[in-house]
């Protein structure tokens, strides 16, 4: 819908900072999300407020009252988003601290037993999960994932679990594959043969690409950074269940919380305007509920809108080839998978990740290389590869930029 209603692309468009533009080189068509998405202009404005108020959180004057109304409204609304009943809301260092911290603390003090994890996850998870294990005793199982589909199921998760396994990391979307996971589908597995599990989701790739439901994943931890869906870099944020929070955690004696020194009010005002984009999104839209509802509204859109883009992109748009037809091109996960969010990883035969990288940067086209190392060396050395080029799209982005980078890429491929 968003891509087959002109007016509400430009209004989506002209809500974000540098949308066709780099503030450094100039025109660009920005394909590099999901190593950070575009900025909502209203977060640029509201980090620089409360950059600039002296006050303090808990003390007795007006201002600060005022910033804990606001840490409260975030809290309230990153909630919402998450769809979490009861639990806390937290934001740390980075969204990678926090898994660190998460899984620490999920491991902290657990009978012998094991802690699962897959070969599809980032090193934020899955090395938080092994050292956690490491220093709490526990067997660390490491679950292969589908190196055809670029993803992992439910069944994959069930064949490697046994009663005893204590800690489970799982893996929303891949940032090298593009690809999502069930995350309710696992859980429920993990459960079935290890009820009191406790659960932690890296949604950090997924969050800005579609529908996150807490209550019906039934984890106990979720955790997101902020910087790759429209907010800023400088922190991260997660839910944590009433369970997982009541574990050993660093903490200051005598206080008991989650959260060491005093957090930035202006990260958690720039999380509420976030939350207050995807409502004004879902309205925009039709939806007239509540806002979840609109938020539910906006996640659908989103996703539908990002199918349309990586459906042009791998199968042609205009009179422009799809990546799928393109000589030497191969598609990791596959040019048909019903598992990709909004993101194609490729190869070009002849031509080194970084090379096409700079060959699309030199014709006005951002993307990334992923190469075989501690990063994405789990998804790509089973592979045979060294490297991929990620080309990643947001909502805010057109069929008309995937027709430009169709456009180089075919220049580059055979030319």
């Amino acid at each position: 819908m968003l891509g087959k209603t002109p007016d509400l692309i430009e209004d989506v468009r002209a809500r974000f900072a540098h949308v066709e533009r780099c503030p450094i080189t100039g025109e660009r068509i920005f394909f590099e999300n999901a190593g950070g998405a575009l900025t909502l202009k209203s977060v640029v404005e509201t980090t620089a407020k409360f950059a600039a108020i002296p006050d303090n959180q808990g003390r007795d004057n007006p201002a600060s009252a005022h910033l804990m109304e606001v840490i409260a409204k975030a809290r309230a609304d990153a909630a919402t988003f998450f769809n979490a009943d009861g639990g806390q809301v937290i934001v740390g260092e980075s969204g990678t601290e926090l898994l660190f911290r998460l899984a620490r603390a999920a491991c902290a003090g657990q009978p012998a037993g094991k802690v699962i994890s897959s070969t599809l996850e980032h090193p934020a998870s899955r090395s938080a999960a092994a050292l956690g294990a490491e220093a709490a005793g526990l067997e660390h199982i490491v679950v292969p994932h589908d190196n055809a589909t670029g993803t992992i199921g439910p069944a994959a998760y069930a064949a490697a679990m046994s009663p005893d396994v204590r800690v489970a990391t799982i893996v929303h979307a891949s940032p090298v594959t593009g690809m999502g996971t069930d995350v309710a589908g696992i859980a429920a597995q993990i459960r079935a043969i290890a009820p009191e599990c406790l659960i932690l989701v890296d949604g950090i790739q997924h969050a800005a690409h579609g529908h996150v439901d807490i209550a019906a994943a039934g984890v106990d931890g979720y955790v997101v950074s902020p910087y790759k869906m429209f907010s800023r870099h400088g922190f991260g944020l997660a839910w944590l269940s009433d369970r997982l929070a009541a574990q050993p955690h660093d903490t200051l004696q005598g206080g008991g919380g989650w959260e060491l020194g005093t957090r930035d009010t202006g990260a958690y005002a720039a999380f509420s305007d976030v939350i207050d984009y995807f409502t004004w999104l879902g309205g925009a839209l039709g939806e007239t509920g509540d806002k979840r509802a609109k938020i539910e509204a906006a996640a659908a859109a989103i996703h539908a809108h990002e199918t349309d883009l990586t459906n042009a992109m791998l199968h042609g748009t205009g009179n422009q080839k799809g990546l799928a037809e393109l000589p030497g091109v191969t598609i990791i996960g596959g040019v048909d998978n019903p598992a990709r969010e909004g993101l194609v990883s490729l190869t070009l035969d002849g031509l080194s990740a970084e090379s096409l990288v700079s060959a699309l940067r030199e014709r006005g086209i951002r993307t990334h290389a992923r190469k075989a190392d501690h990063y994405s060396g789990n998804v790509l050395t089973p592979l045979g590869l060294p490297g991929c080029v990620r080309v990643s799209m947001c909502h805010y982005n057109t069929e008309g930029e995937v027709a430009g980078f169709l456009s180089a890429m075919a220049e580059i491929a055979e030319g």
